[in-house]
């Protein structure tokens, strides 16, 4: 089934056993929490999902248990964080065997950084060994697309549909807005300012905020879309200060945390990511209340 991807798609944590085995009945509870919040698509095996420590096999499995429990009513995205073209292609075909409506990956993450034109040959390869379509999720500090790059990608390689562009400057994300072929999509991750990128034309998000409180982000996106700004920056406002909570180098431990606090089942990051301490609980405790207020779901 053919879905457009738009809109919320929260990319899921990976709830994993004391033991850091992926623990699959929180992961269908999981699925099941996002489907409860209407959010637009879900995405497996990204930054928030711990996607960096997770094999194929365990990738590919969360895609397949994913898919059992969207059946086909959302779309799924998976995942790729992979440090070679080979890597990446296998991890690919790994989850081709399920429904997925787009595999969403890094360039290469390692400290040796491809030029131009061997990032372009990597996607490249992907696209025309795997037959699905390719979000690039442009993240990596150190090997940070260009708006220029992104674009010759997206116009030469028609299997890479589009960008999910993170870090903080909307600056950039304004760049690629205005540039961007017909008919690819870009993304927003930059997660503190979520409203902004929805108003300059943002096509969705896939970003950490959706995962923790998906039905504040689908309040926030009927907002925009709508075109209710008053009441888009009033949540972007608690978002934002919800968002100063959650944002650390444990990011993901945070988001198993907020969800833990909302009833689902969440476990613990993988070694050697800490746990929510207790400070960052409680200064995430003092806005969680205030920005589940916009949970309309």
């Amino acid at each position: 089934m053919k879905h457009d991807l738009k809109g919320i798609i929260p990319p899921l944590v990976t709830p994993f056993d004391d033991n850091e085995m992926l623990d699959e009945a929180a992961l269908r509870e999981n699925v099941r929490f996002m489907l409860k919040k209407n959010v637009h698509g879900i995405c497996l095996g990204g930054s928030t999902g711990e996607g960096h420590t997770l094999s194929v096999e365990e990738l590919a499995r969360s895609i397949e248990i994913a898919c059992e429990e969207v059946e086909g009513r959302i779309p799924v995205v998976a995942g790729i964080i992979a440090n070679s073209t080979r890597d990446a292609i296998a991890a690919a075909k790994a989850v081709s065997k399920f429904e997925v409506a787009a595999l969403q990956i890094t360039p290469v993450h390692y400290v040796f950084k491809p030029t131009e034109d061997a990032t372009y040959a990597h996607f490249e390869r992907l696209t025309s060994e795997v037959d699905i379509p390719i979000i690039i999720y442009n993240v990596v500090p150190w090997n940070y697309l260009s708006p220029q790059l992104l674009v010759r990608i997206m116009e030469g390689l028609p299997g890479v549909i589009g960008v999910k562009q993170s870090a903080g400057d909307l600056k950039l994300m304004a760049d690629l807005m205005i540039s961007v072929p017909q008919g690819r999509l870009v993304f927003t991750a930059v997660d503190a300012l979520l409203y902004p990128s929805f108003a300059i034309g943002a096509h969705g998000t896939i970003a950490a905020n959706p995962a923790a409180v998906p039905g504040v982000c689908v309040s926030l996106w009927d907002a925009v879309q709508s075109g209710d700004h008053e009441r888009a920056k009033e949540i972007h406002e608690a978002l934002l200060a919800f968002w100063n909570t959650i944002f650390a180098d444990n990011l993901p431990a945070n988001v198993k945390y907020v969800l833990s606090k909302q009833g689902v089942a969440t476990g613990r990051p993988r070694m050697p990511m800490p746990v929510t301490s207790a400070a960052q609980a409680a200064a995430i405790d003092a806005q969680l209340e205030k920005v589940l207020r916009y949970d309309q779901a």
